[in-house]
């Protein structure tokens, strides 16, 4: 899908202060960034912020990352951060690619990564570029904390399934799965909806959700 490029996004990014700028210096130095030594957190893909958002003001005690790579979506979480009564002093955005994720956190850095309605790149010969091809999950690998955990959702079966063989095949394991979230009480529970999952529960299509570890 093509997206419409945003006028003057590209300089509203660059001038602002919720915006983490040089990423790649940044690796290790993201307590120092926050000001404090909080559990660190990242979703990938974010799109319009929504659910990053959400999370960072119900859990104050941690601090978020959220992850963007086009500048005409980012800039519409960006307007919703400058909207806020109190700013999240607990959550920064980056825009970046994220194949270049563990030049920008180091080893161990990151608490837990939240990958949500992901490209599902239907070609197989962009297999690669799904974020939850075993080539990312190795890449996740690197930044993770040793009790680190990846939760990722999708309404794509396609995708999904590829997900649960790109486990199998680097040898993580399933702490949680799941084929219709919204239906599954427990996984369900405290369960923030991003902006598609709201358009696609709407129109009938089941969540598929899991939560992996190494």
């Amino acid at each position: 899908m093509r997206l419409r490029n945003i006028r003057g996004s590209r300089e509203a990014i660059a001038e602002s202060s919720y915006i983490i700028h040089e990423e790649e210096s940044r690796a290790g130095t993201w307590k120092e960034i926050f000001g404090n030594d909080h559990p660190l957190y990242i979703e990938i893909g974010m799109g319009k912020g929504k659910f990053i958002m959400e999370l960072a003001r119900r859990n104050p005690q941690n601090n978020y990352v959220g992850i963007e790579k086009y500048s005409s979506v980012l800039i519409r979480a960006l307007e919703k951060m400058e909207q806020e009564e109190a700013p999240l002093s607990n959550l920064y955005f980056v825009r970046m690619d994220a194949e270049a994720i563990v030049k920008v956190f180091a080893p161990g850095e990151v608490q837990g990564i939240y990958l949500n309605f992901s490209d599902p790149w239907p070609k197989d010969r962009h297999a690669k570029r799904r974020l939850t091809s075993p080539e990312f999950l190795r890449r996740y690998d690197q930044i993770l904390a040793p009790e680190g955990r990846i939760e990722f959702k999708t309404d794509n079966r396609a995708l999904f399934d590829f997900s649960l063989e790109s486990v199998k095949e680097v040898g993580w394991k399933l702490d949680a799965v799941t084929c219709d979230l919204h239906r599954d009480e427990a996984l369900n529970a405290g369960n923030i909806m991003t902006e598609y999952e709201e358009r696609f529960s709407a129109q009938g299509n089941p969540i598929h959700k899991m939560v992996i570890s190494r």
